[in-house]
């Protein structure tokens, strides 16, 4: 079996905003918990955003907030210079 991980799939994550619904136009990372369990209960949607959120709740219920900390912190200050 052949797997390949990507390794900008974190920063990709940090600057991945929801699309859609109650929280549209947040990031993926400062989604609340209970939003979070929700798609886990009803189905991540296809495709990066599923990944994204799916990646995020097992974030987020393992307590590893702390390492996206430092590059959120690099990212979003890209954004802000543009």
């Amino acid at each position: 079996m052949n797997v390949s991980f990507d390794r900008t799939f974190l920063f990709k994550l940090v600057r991945a905003k929801m699309p859609y619904g109650r929280y549209k136009g947040w990031y993926i990372t400062d989604l609340p918990l209970h939003y979070l369990e929700w798609f886990g209960r009803k189905g991540y949607p296809k495709g990066a955003l599923g990944q994204y959120l799916s990646t995020m709740f097992e974030i987020r219920t393992n307590g590893l907030d702390h390492i996206l900390r430092p590059i959120i912190r690099a990212e979003r200050n890209k954004e802000d210079r543009f």
